[in-house]
C-alpha cells in the first residue's frame, strides 16, 4: 500500500507529494493552489526493473527506464531516467495500482488510472 514519504520543498518547484511502497513510487506535482494536479510520475517495477510513466498536463506522456546508477556496491549514485525501455505493461501496472491504492484519494487514483489507460490505448 502506498504511504506518504517525507519530501523537501525546493524553491521554484511546484508543490509535490511522494507516496511509495515496495513496488511503486508515485510523485504528484500540484499547481501553486496545492489542489490542482499538474502531473505525476508513476515509477513501477522496483527494485530490479524500474520504469516510469510520467504525465504532465499540457505536455503529455513519457515512458522511460530507470537506471539505478549503482554499478558498484561501494558507490551510491543517483538514479536517472533512460530512454532505453521495454513496452509499457499496462494491465500489470493497472492491476498492481488498483490493489495497492485502495485508500488513496479517489480523485488522484482515478486520474492515474485514466492516464494509464490513455497511454496504453493512445486514446485522447
Amino acid at each position: 500500500m502506498l504511504t506518504d514519504q517525507p519530501i523537501k520543498e525546493v524553491a521554484g518547484d511546484l508543490p509535490r507529494r511522494w507516496m511509495s511502497d515496495d513496488y511503486f513510487d508515485l510523485v504528484v506535482w500540484y499547481e501553486v493552489d496545492h489542489t490542482t494536479i499538474h502531473g505525476f510520475q508513476l515509477c513501477y517495477g522496483k527494485p530490479d526493473h524500474g520504469q516510469a510513466l510520467t504525465w504532465i498536463d499540457g505536455r503529455g506522456f513519457s515512458h522511460t527506464a530507470i537506471d539505478s546508477g549503482e554499478e558498484s556496491p561501494e558507490a551510491n549514485r543517483t538514479p536517472v531516467l533512460s530512454s532505453a525501455r521495454a513496452p509499457f505493461p499496462a494491465a500489470v501496472v493497472r492491476e498492481a495500482f488498483l490493489r495497492r491504492t485502495e485508500s488513496l484519494d479517489p480523485t488522484l487514483r482515478d486520474l492515474v488510472l485514466s492516464r494509464i489507460h490513455e497511454y496504453a490505448t493512445g486514446a485522447p
